[in-house]
């Protein structure tokens, strides 16, 4: 039997409805973990379903970090203002905002990486293949490339408040939670070190 107890403590660590919190500890019979996996997957399945939708609104939210040297802002979008206006969405773009002071990414999504830097890396890492296994080297060479822009694609970056999730993660959760895409646009992140 799933306890209220249970499904508060599910509904705290996720934000997500009291009813998908209840069927995912039923269907896991209530073993929180697999409750989370099953969470994470009805997430990515939600953000799947949610990808052509129309972005009609969003927040702009900064971070400047402790120091004062550091700073980001960043585009957070979704398809109303009621979730736009909503406390939990302008914490989520304020976290992402972090992310990008702490992180410096480069790209929102690997697809925005230029075939010309994807060219410069693969020469790169192709010199390390010498004496590899032939039948190994594009699988080799695809995982070095993928491990290289891993940093600096921001969708692919573990969150630095729980490494457990990546930016996408966090924001196939954010779509389950409130019920609309939510999507990154655009950033931006200024040093007074230039780094």
């Amino acid at each position: 039997m799933i306890t209220t107890e249970q499904i508060k403590e599910l509904r705290d660590k996720t934000g997500i409805s009291i009813m998908q919190c209840r069927k995912a500890l039923e269907d896991a019979g209530g073993d929180m973990e697999k409750a989370l996996v099953i969470l994470r997957k009805k997430g990515a399945e939600i953000a799947g379903k949610k990808s052509d939708r129309a972005l009609g609104a969003g927040v702009v939210s900064s971070y400047i970090h402790g120091t004062g040297t550091i700073g980001a802002m960043v585009e957070l979008w979704c398809e109303t203002d009621f979730v736009a206006k909503n406390e939990d969405f302008k914490t989520l773009a304020r976290d992402v905002a972090m992310q990008v002071a702490a992180t410096n990414p480069d790209f929102v999504s690997s697809s925005e990486i230029p075939e010309d830097a994807k060219a410069k890396a693969s020469e790169v890492f192709e010199k390390e293949l010498e004496g590899k296994p032939e039948n190994m080297k594009a699988q080799i060479l695809e995982g070095k490339i993928s491990a290289y822009f891993k940093e600096k694609v921001l969708m692919d970056q573990e969150f630095i408040k729980n490494p457990d999730m990546t930016i996408a993660a966090m924001l196939e959760n954010a779509t389950q939670k409130f019920g609309e895409k939510v999507q990154i646009g655009k950033f931006a992140r200024f040093s007074t070190s230039g780094k």
